[in-house]
């Protein structure tokens, strides 16, 4: 156990010294994090548009004020007439175009019935359904406070509550997702890279030689990177909850727990990948295409699993970053336990079962 304890000291001796290392391993959760959190959304704030307002009464210029007050629309000026429309968002100057007919006043309070059209540049189909969804909702609320409580013949008026994420926050998807892809690069890539490494330099054979056993070389490998995974869990945890005010309602334990079991599937697919690579290249291609692709892509982080094709559905099934991303979402806004996320815990598990006996069973293949 002495001489264990020697070699994991070793193993942080060269982690620690290695700069660019130490700037993949806590640099990069802090950019990504930063980046994904204020950068990259799916909300959309100040997006350009213009009105072509026909009434100019009282009614329509309260119902411009509401959508600008809104903070989700910047009105960039008024047109006068129809044939502005198409030059306007011909040359990309708009994104949404609100014409209002004459009239507007007198016929929603004697006809009960005052049309508006919405015509938004679906260039970009999911921003001009979501600004069109955003419209819809700042009318229908208008709509309501003209009216109160009476109920319009003939009209269905829904009653939207967003449980979980009342707000519509892109940041609490982005904070789970970006923990799972900084793991899987840390535990995953890093490990990888760090036993091809050895074989690369020809260090391996001096490592065998030693009194230590393969598998206590293995062991040796992984253990700084599992107590880094967990550092870097708590500061994406840490700036997801003070910068963010990204919830964490579940167990803190449970969440750390299946941080640790997740690190271990990932760890094991990087010792996977270094068995079968005897290249550091090699194994970073393998890890980015084979790895980090999929997470991105297919774990439910960035596009939903449910519009994908019935095949890729099917992939996804086995690709632990789908579990635990599920995982993370229960537990960090739900305030799930044990008992509600058993099912991804227990697939999770036995991912990482079965890529530990498999990776190890391939490194001492490659060894003999």
């Amino acid at each position: 156990m002495k001489q264990f304890l020697q070699f994991v000291k070793k193993e942080f001796y060269h982690i620690f010294r290695d700069r660019r290392t130490l700037l993949i391993l806590f640099g990069m959760p802090v950019v990504l994090i930063v980046l994904f959190g204020f950068a990259i959304t799916n909300e959309i704030r100040d997006a350009r548009i213009v009105v072509l307002d026909n009434a100019r009464d009282s009614y329509s210029r309260q119902l411009v004020q509401r959508l600008t007050a809104s903070g989700y629309f910047n009105l960039q000026r008024e047109l006068s007439s129809e044939k502005d429309l198409e030059p306007a968002f011909r040359e990309g100057e708009i994104k949404l175009a609100v014409v209002i007919p004459p009239r507007f006043a007198h016929d929603f309070t004697h006809a009960r019935k005052a049309p508006l059209q919405l015509l938004a540049d679906a260039s970009d189909p999911n921003t001009a359904t979501t600004l069109i969804n955003y419209a819809n909702a700042i009318i229908l609320q208008y709509q309501q406070d003209l009216t109160g409580k009476i109920a319009l013949p003939l009209t269905i008026q829904p009653e939207v509550r967003m449980v979980y994420n009342p707000s519509l926050k892109g940041v609490f998807l982005f904070v789970p997702g970006v923990m799972t892809l900084i793991l899987m690069l840390v535990s995953a890539m890093m490990t990888s890279i760090t036993i091809t490494r050895e074989k690369e330099l020809g260090t391996m054979e001096i490592l065998l030689v030693s009194p230590l056993k393969p598998i206590m070389i293995i062991v040796g490998k992984v253990v700084p990177y599992i107590v880094l995974s967990f550092i870097i869990a708590l500061i994406i945890l840490g700036m997801g909850f003070w910068i963010f005010h990204m919830p964490v309602k579940g167990s803190l334990l449970l969440l750390l727990l299946e941080c640790g079991l997740f690190c271990l599937s990932a760890l094991s697919l990087g010792i996977l990948i270094s068995s079968v690579t005897s290249s550091q290249q090699t194994a970073m291609m393998m890890s980015m295409v084979g790895l980090m692709m999929p997470t991105i892509l297919l774990s439910g982080f960035v596009f939903p699993i449910e519009s994908m094709p019935r095949p890729l559905q099917v992939f996804a099934n086995i690709i632990p970053a789908k579990w635990f991303i599920i995982i993370l979402k229960d537990i960090m806004l739900k305030g799930a336990g044990l008992r509600e996320v058993w099912l991804p815990t227990a697939v999770l598990a036995g991912m990482t079962m079965f890529f530990l006996v498999i990776s190890v069973r391939k490194f001492k293949t490659r060894l003999s």
